[in-house]
């Protein structure tokens, strides 16, 4: 789980656009983005290949 400490005297804007970084920076936007619908082994595996 990520966290971004909105530090004293800091818009919340910021803070928010930090843990949105963050967040692209792990990867975690796009896992988020792959689990949103099912995809089916032979769509996964063409894919793959297509990489």
């Amino acid at each position: 789980m990520s966290r971004v400490e909105v530090k004293s005297n800091e818009p919340l804007e910021r803070a928010l656009r930090r843990f949105k970084r963050k967040i692209e920076r792990e990867g975690i936007l796009k896992q988020i983005k792959a689990r949103k619908h099912y995809e089916k082994p032979s769509e996964r595996k063409r894919r793959k290949k297509r990489k």
